[in-house]
């Protein structure tokens, strides 16, 4: 039937143009925030540009430009900083920059905070699984999170672990959920694997899913005698 081939094209199509939507967005979303950081340069550049050749600054201030001009200004700038970063001059700069920031109370809070959020998520946990499954927001539902630090419960003398769970499919926000060690799922999985799986909304996914230590401590306990 010409309509039942007009709905499976359509479909068909609809499912094609999707995964490249998606990541037109996040691209989008990424680019325009590394822009944004480049495009008050821009601005002084074209006003001061502005006081020499009107003309050309005219011309030369379109929002096209302006964007990739910002974008470029923005990539090379972040180069320079991990090049000399990696540099020891570059490491004792940034070392005193991060002694000014912590003598301002406010922004030594944000800065601190997520400079350490950022060195824990790039290396390896010791004895601790990075990447975890918590039962959020009930129990019976799962989501994906990473293990940033576990202390111990006073009293209890429980390990807690931080977990800090990001949205699908922009990971930059989400929620910070203290959990019992002992509550968590871990995984084999590597932070790549598991940003994959966030950003495309699980369809870059395992077969399989490690079973929760509630579900095995049920399913190894031995049959009670009736």
């Amino acid at each position: 039937m010409p309509s039942l081939r007009i709905r499976r094209y359509l479909l068909t199509g609809l499912l094609t143009f999707i995964p490249l939507w998606v990541t037109w967005l996040v691209f989008k979303f990424v680019l325009s925030m590394l822009a944004g950081i480049g495009a008050p340069l821009v601005g002084a550049l074209i006003a001061a540009l502005s006081m020499v050749a009107p003309d050309a600054a005219v011309t030369l201030n379109t929002e096209w430009l302006n964007f990739i001009v910002a974008l470029l200004l923005t990539l090379g700038a972040l180069y320079l900083l991990g090049f000399v970063a990696n540099r020891v001059i570059g490491q004792r700069f940034i070392n005193g920059f991060d002694t000014l920031l912590s003598r301002i109370p406010l922004v030594q809070t944000i800065y601190g905070g997520t400079k350490k959020l950022m060195a824990v998520l790039q290396t390896k946990p010791s004895g601790v699984q990075r990447v975890v499954l918590v039962e959020f927001p009930r129990r019976g539902m799962k989501v994906v999170g990473f293990v940033t630090r576990v202390m111990r419960e006073e009293g209890s003398g429980r390990e807690m672990a931080a977990v800090f769970i990001p949205t699908t499919p922009n990971p930059t926000g989400g929620y910070l959920e203290v959990v019992p060690l002992d509550e968590l799922t871990p995984t084999d999985w590597t932070m790549d694997q598991a940003m994959a799986f966030i950003i495309s909304g699980g369809a870059v996914a395992p077969d399989t899913l490690p079973a929760s230590p509630r579900v095995v401590a049920q399913q190894t306990e031995p049959d009670r005698p009736a």
